[in-house]
């Protein structure tokens, strides 16, 4: 927290961002022996292989490095091999490809928040896209346990997955540097508004992810990142100045990635993807923006829909023999798993203080196999419950 002569910082204003002070944030080495599951250090970033985090046991162990990763230590952190079976990766690249072209055919294509109109292909919603229209790909796709790890090292249960496909076509101009969702999102004179907990707060409500959907090498433009810029408490009300623009500019660092590789990373870290500067490859990556069951998140998602589509998979799949956690997993990454806001007279606790959530009664529906009909029924009925 920073400090001033009379104590911690209520507001936060322009006039308290000083380049001096990022600099000595982001001007420090990123130590390896403060994480000792990482596989290696890059650039200031840690490098993890997935399949060594896999076969540890202290799974709570894990969860508490990528906490003090994110918090305190560099901001971002690179899994190698998060998803081991590419299989699983291009039948969700197919799946991707078809959703951009359905919606190019149709006019609805879409642009960036930060990027030039016609840069790059992107898909809003992809997460119950996906889910209605592909609900196999999605179940093997968001089984995956990487993401649900650091998923619940950062927010915790209950987390809330949305889903965006950005692909940086050759030629695809880099994206102005910012920092990320929510109050990144906002105006100077908006962020401002906030006192000064409410930026310290804001981070620790999202946790920004992206998976790649090909081999990303530097000339494709893999995304740019500051690390440590996550620990600049004026940061939300710096990143649009001159002097950040241009120190940003001359020292970021960039990673390339196989396909298969994710990266999570703190929002509040300075960030932006990279000029596409290859001559064929079209940059796919489906950013994943994970919310905190506390927060809010950006996009809307029809959570009844996605799981509707998806509870045959799972009853399929729990007949072939897949394991609770991979089920759990893809409940998880499509379902409401917070049950407020509701109304407690119609829905009211159920064996303790909250009543049970939409996870819960997906996770109810799997394991006495319900019909798809009633599951259905029940989530209307719930759904009701929660609007009167």
């Amino acid at each position: 927290m920073a400090l001033t002569a009379r104590g911690p910082r209520t507001w936060l204003t322009e006039e308290d961002c000083r380049l001096d002070e990022l600099r000595s944030l982001v001007e420090q080495d990123t130590e390896s022996r403060d994480h000792p599951f990482a596989e290696a250090v890059e650039q200031g970033v840690l490098v993890y292989d997935s399949d060594r985090l896999r076969a540890v046991a202290d799974r709570r162990a894990v969860r508490a490095e990528f906490v003090h990763a994110l918090l305190d230590g560099p901001g971002i952190v690179v899994l190698k091999r998060a998803f081991p079976d590419l299989d699983v990766v291009d039948r969700a690249t197919a799946a991707f490809n078809a959703l951009i072209e359905g919606e190019r055919v149709t006019g609805t294509a879409r642009g960036d928040h930060f990027a030039k109109p016609g840069a790059n292909d992107r898909v809003w919603s992809a997460l119950d896209k996906t889910a209605r229209r592909a609900p196999e790909v999605f179940a093997d796709y968001y089984a995956n346990d990487m993401l649900a790890l650091i998923s619940e090292a950062w927010l915790g249960p209950g987390y809330q997955v949305t889903s965006q496909i950005n692909v940086v076509n050759p030629g695809g101009a880099a994206q102005s540097v910012h920092r990320d969702y929510h109050l990144g999102f906002l105006t100077q004179e908006q962020a401002a508004a906030y006192p000064a907990h409410v930026h310290r707060l804001s981070p620790v409500l999202t946790l920004q992810g992206a998976v790649a959907h090909c081999d990303m090498p530097v000339e494709s433009g893999p995304t740019l990142y500051l690390p440590h810029s996550q620990k600049y408490e004026p940061g939300y009300l710096a990143w649009r100045r001159p002097e950040f623009v241009d120190y940003f500019e001359k020292h970021h660092i960039q990673l390339p990635l196989d396909k298969g590789d994710a990266v999570f990373f703190n929002p509040a870290l300075f960030h932006a993807a990279g000029h596409n500067r290859s001559a064929d490859i079209k940059r796919m990556a489906n950013l994943l923006q994970i919310s905190s069951a506390f927060g809010r998140a950006m996009e809307t998602v029809d959570r009844d829909a996605m799981v509707n589509a998806l509870f045959p998979v799972l009853l399929r799949r729990k007949a072939d023999g897949v394991d609770e956690e991979w089920l759990r997993r893809v409940i998880a990454a499509s379902a409401e798993g917070y049950p407020f806001p509701t109304d407690l007279d119609l829905d009211p606790p159920v064996d303790g203080l909250a009543p049970p959530s939409q996870a819960d009664t997906v996770w109810r529906a799997v394991a006495e196999e319900w019909s798809p009909e009633r599951l259905r029924q029940e989530l209307r009925d719930g759904a009701q419950r929660r609007r009167r």
